[in-house]
């Protein structure tokens, strides 16, 4: 499989241009909450245990600037901005759910109590 380039940064192969994108810890999840409503900053922040303002500043601003997540800033006081999910972000979700399930799987074959995750 060729090398390739993309943005400055040399990609081995589509996983590892994928999971750039998407992976890492907080991107999925985000996207998971998205997928069936559009969230507020502080919706987003109360909805995703242990994640902080830097980090989720962060990721939304990433996945904003891949594509995936729709930024709406709204002129009024005090500021309004929501989050919704893209059509480029809608085509993730097939694979954060099999992530998820397989993730799921492997917890219960690990006997971690999985009945809160079903």
């Amino acid at each position: 499989m060729p090398d390739f380039i993309y943005n400055g940064k040399v990609y081995y192969n589509p996983v590892e241009f994928a999971m750039d994108r998407v992976g890492g810890t907080w991107k999925m999840p985000i996207l998971w909450r998205l997928k069936d409503k559009v969230y507020r900053y502080s919706e987003l922040k109360r909805s995703i245990k242990h994640i902080s303002d830097k980090m989720l500043t962060t990721q939304l601003r990433e996945l904003e600037q891949d594509g995936f997540v729709h930024r709406e800033v709204y002129p009024v006081v005090p500021p309004k901005t929501e989050y919704s999910i893209t059509e480029k972000g809608k085509m993730a979700i097939p694979i954060v759910e099999a992530l998820r399930n397989f993730g799921i799987e492997l917890m219960g074959l690990e006997g971690v109590d999985v009945e809160h995750y079903k």
